[in-house]
């Protein structure tokens, strides 16, 4: 979330939401209009606030439509992210802005919809190849942390979901593992190539024309 929040100001004027899911950035980002999208395959769509929704080929807007597209956490269920991306590309204003999260190291979900993971060198050649010129680019969660959090997600989906621990006591757990891994990352030296998410903000660029 203080990721999103901290590239805000690149939101602007109409803003689309892919794989909107409830729309928890709404309140953070101060656009005109923001509209959400869902993809048609998406588990939960019962609990979304989706506004329309994806096929898996096109976008279901002219060109040049929205001042700024968010995309959280979705590239990754894409099985042809360079159709998705041209498609972004497409319906992005000229010289508007692309906000995009997604995960290097995390763990299966969403099966069976859960088709990549991006190095930071992959994420932006990926992006550049569609004509999306990368301005920001940051590791979130980075080092002991990402372990931490690696370690939280494991023993929730391994232990605690399958056993019958009262919730206090995953509260307990979790608070315990973060105030270790809080304590060892002021002790052990920091590794920014081990990180949970690339956070990345892309301006649409046109191409040049062949004569």
């Amino acid at each position: 979330m203080d990721g999103i929040k901290n590239v805000s100001p690149y939101a602007s004027g109409r803003l689309l939401d892919i794989g909107c899911g409830t729309k928890p950035y709404e309140p953070f980002l101060k656009v005109e209009s923001y509209e959400g999208l869902e993809i048609e395959s998406s588990n939960n769509l019962h609990q979304t606030k989706h506004d329309s929704l994806y096929d898996g080929q096109n976008l279901p807007f002219a060109s040049d439509s929205f001042d700024t597209i968010i995309s959280t956490q979705v590239l990754e269920h894409s099985f042809n992210p360079d159709k998705l991306l041209s498609e972004i590309q497409r319906v992005l204003k000229p010289h508007s802005y692309l906000i995009l999260t997604v995960p290097f190291i995390w763990d299966e979900h969403e099966q069976p919809y859960d088709y990549a993971r991006y190095t930071s060198f992959g994420i932006i050649h990926l992006l550049e190849k569609n004509n999306l010129e990368v301005i920001i680019h940051e590791k979130l969660c980075t080092g002991i942390p990402c372990l931490v959090q690696i370690l939280n997600v494991y023993i929730y989906k391994i232990i605690l979901s399958k056993l019958k621990i009262p919730k206090i006591f995953h509260k307990f757990i979790y608070l315990t593992l973060n105030i270790i891994g809080f304590g060892a990352q002021h002790l052990i030296p920091k590794s920014d190539d081990m990180y949970l998410d690339n956070l990345v903000v892309a301006k649409k660029i046109t191409p040049p024309q062949s004569n």
